[in-house]
């Protein structure tokens, strides 16, 4: 299973940007009982056989990884989920791109820790490539939004030291301030 929610949302991103997608959204909702998690993308997509074969722990793409021909993202979410109480569903459309939705109830005990979301958006949104990424965070009472382009825009770039950290205390700031 993945450490934390962080690291499954980690995934899913990369997989978007590895299927060719200039937009990622990032979705992620907080309630008193439960987490609520979209990853959408305008990638590739799949179509309805690759989509199946994507569940199966020993299937990757040809040529996605250069030394395994595994792909445990798909079917660890789908087990975490399961595990957890919660509910997942998949939509693809080839030329479109992909949808991953799933929740967790986060009474389970087998509810993995959420992670640190201000680090984990920030090494994705540091990631080299010309995608956007959007992450949208609600809970109840507040939400925030972040841009990668507007990060980039007013830093001049996310490859920096200095402009690493404050891009981290602005990530760290808007996840601090949530009214829960």
């Amino acid at each position: 299973m993945h450490a934390t929610v962080c690291d499954i949302i980690a995934d899913l991103v990369q997989n978007s940007v590895e299927a060719g997608a200039s937009l990622v959204e990032l979705i992620v909702q907080t309630e008193p009982d439960k987490m609520n998690i979209t990853v959408a993308d305008n990638g590739k997509g799949m179509d309805e056989a690759t989509l199946a074969k994507s569940m199966d722990p020993f299937y990757s793409e040809a040529g996605k990884h250069d030394h395994r021909r595994v792909g445990l993202g798909l079917p660890l979410l789908m087990q975490t989920v399961e595990a957890s109480g919660g509910k997942a569903d998949i939509r693809s459309e080839p030329g479109k791109g992909t949808t991953v939705e799933f929740n967790f109830d986060t009474r389970n005990i087998d509810m993995p820790p959420f992670g640190d979301l201000s680090d984990t958006a920030l090494v994705l949104m540091a990631s080299r490539g010309e995608h956007e990424l959007i992450l949208r965070r609600t809970t109840p009472a507040d939400a925030y939004t972040v841009r990668r382009s507007e990060l980039i825009a007013t830093l001049g770039d996310l490859e920096t030291s200095g402009n690493l950290i404050l891009a981290r205390q602005y990530m760290r700031s808007q996840e601090q301030n949530l009214i829960q």
